[in-house]
């Protein structure tokens, strides 16, 4: 049984982004010597805020174990400058380039790359560029493709509006005035037709891959037998066909990132840091 170290004290601080500062924590590892940096890509919108908890729990594990880990609130999000309004993907692309190498900086070249949800997407996106230092990607709950995901977000304005009383309309519709010059409102997040298009645009399945060790596919459910979606396993038997290795774990828990209260999953954390210490032998 592998001991955990107590991690050092978590250090908050703003890092430059391109469009202005990003609020970010910083859990330094706990072990000195070699370490790996760990940096987290976030879900969207409310997600995040559901998924906070889970995430600061996940990167203490993570810290306890050797790590440098990194959670960043993007450009128009948390605490970090700007207004979801100005949102785009383009400055999350850059924003998290510049973390990754903020923490290449501090321990050194070797990275993991940890995604939740529409985060998934993200890391992926970004992975290309960091793909020689890139040790393992974790990915939770990932989001297979930006439209779908989208359209149930739409839905969430849908929903509001019916219990206003308020016209009834699709989310085509939604989208038909977001492109036309309308700021959509949708759970007190203002959308702009640029970072929903862009959104609409992405999946993972036409994302390259890195060659790296491996990619660690989390999903939580009420059953752990439960298979993967269809479109997941699509996902899974292309990256696998060209050569990456593909571990599917899923865990018995709740979905922390869109349940009605703030909980956690404490198996997803277990099951994580237990993987992680694994290929660290």
């Amino acid at each position: 049984m592998t001991r955990l170290a107590t991690a050092p004290a978590v250090r908050p601080f703003f890092l430059p982004g391109s469009s202005g500062r990003l609020f970010t924590l910083y859990f330094p590892p706990a072990a000195s010597g070699p370490a790996r940096s760990v940096l987290f890509f976030p879900p969207f919108a409310e997600e995040m805020n559901k998924s906070r908890r889970m995430a600061a729990l996940q990167a203490r594990r993570f810290a306890q174990a050797g790590c440098g880990v990194m959670l960043i609130d993007l450009f128009g999000t948390g605490d970090s400058a700007g207004d979801f309004a100005d949102a785009r993907l383009d400055i999350w692309r850059d924003d998290l380039r510049r973390a990754a190498r903020w923490l290449q900086e501090q321990n050194g070249p070797r990275l993991v790359f940890w995604g939740l949800r529409l985060g998934a997407i993200l890391a992926l996106d970004v992975a290309r560029e960091f793909a020689a230092d890139l040790d393992r990607m974790v990915l939770w709950q990932p989001v297979v493709k930006g439209e779908q995901f989208m359209t149930q977000f739409l839905r969430l304005r849908l929903a509001a509006d019916l219990m206003g009383q308020g016209e009834k309309v699709t989310t085509q519709d939604l989208r038909n005035a977001a492109y036309s010059g309308q700021r959509l409102e949708v759970a007190g997040y203002t959308l702009d037709a640029a970072l929903l298009r862009a959104l609409d645009a992405v999946e993972l399945k036409t994302l390259a891959v890195p060659a790296m060790g491996r990619i660690e596919w989390m999903e939580v459910a009420a059953d752990a037998q439960r298979p993967l979606t269809p479109a997941s396993r699509a996902v899974v038997a292309s990256w696998e066909a060209s050569g990456v290795h593909v571990r599917v774990t899923t865990v018995v828990g709740e979905a922390f990132w869109s349940a009605p209260e703030i909980t956690v999953a404490p198996e997803l954390i277990a099951a994580t840091a237990a993987q992680l210490l694994d290929e660290q032998r």
